[in-house]
């Protein structure tokens, strides 16, 4: 059987924490920075998790 390849742009964009959760970073932070908030610019600054409706899908793609 052929390997199963990652998809290039999951693995650029997720990763697994310890205990198996999937890490991802906000959106909305890397232009037209101008416009928004110094609150909502530091908010997005810190990591989230990927919701457990988006989870399997995304462990699809990083073949976990």
């Amino acid at each position: 059987m052929p390997k199963v390849k990652t998809k290039s742009g999951a693995k650029k964009r997720f990763s697994l924490t310890g205990t198996g959760k999937v890490k991802r970073k906000h959106a909305f932070k890397s232009h037209i920075l101008t416009k928004k908030t110094t609150k909502q610019k530091r908010g997005l600054t810190h990591a989230g998790l990927v919701s457990s409706a988006d989870m399997s899908r995304v462990r699809q793609m990083l073949n976990f």
